[in-house]
């Protein structure tokens, strides 16, 4: 089988652990992670790299636990939000974390009026759920099953948090003309 599916990996990973197996659903899979936690840490490639590595070792732990209700691909999204999500109650910032710390965007002085910035302006709901959809391509059934939250709920997020970016990218020089 040259190009194995990503059950066949999984269960060689569950059964056998077979490191080859798992190896290359990292390979498959660290971009869209890496971006995604890019994108919720504001560029923090730092950090990002730190979420993603442990968000590969969670799945490497808790393998035998895929059920394949839904892909691979979003039970392994679902860690990488969990994994973000307990790194910043870690850090005592989920009750009144309405944005990252400012100096998350001055850490990156060249990104300036950029997408961070307003990415920056959301709740973290907001955020992850329009990085989900924008950056990732997740329709709004998968953003629900990754965050655990309920599809109109998913919407209220998107809607909300397109509404503040596009308010603050248009007071910044941005138009859609």
């Amino acid at each position: 089988m040259a190009n194995p599916t990503d059950i066949s990996l999984v269960a060689q990973v569950a059964v056998l652990g077979n490191r080859r197996a798992f190896d290359e659903l990292v390979r498959r899979y660290q971009s869209p992670v890496r971006r995604f936690l890019l994108n919720l840490t504001l560029g923090d490639a730092s950090l990002s790299d730190d979420l993603a590595q442990e968000t590969f070792i969670k799945a490497w732990l808790n393998i035998g636990k895929f059920r394949a209700l839904a892909s691979f691909q979003t039970w392994l999204m679902r860690i990488a939000y969990n994994v973000y999500y307990d790194y910043m109650r870690s850090r005592k910032l989920t009750d009144g974390m309405d944005s990252l710390p400012e100096q998350s965007v001055e850490q990156h002085p060249t990104l300036k009026m950029d997408i961070y910035a307003a990415l920056a302006l959301l709740k973290p709901d907001e955020r992850t759920c329009i990085t989900l959809q924008l950056v990732d391509g997740y329709d709004i059934t998968k953003i629900a099953d990754i965050t655990g939250m309920k599809s109109g709920t998913v919407k209220s997020h998107l809607s909300r948090g397109k509404e503040k970016m596009a308010t603050y990218l248009k007071k910044n020089g941005y138009d859609r003309r």
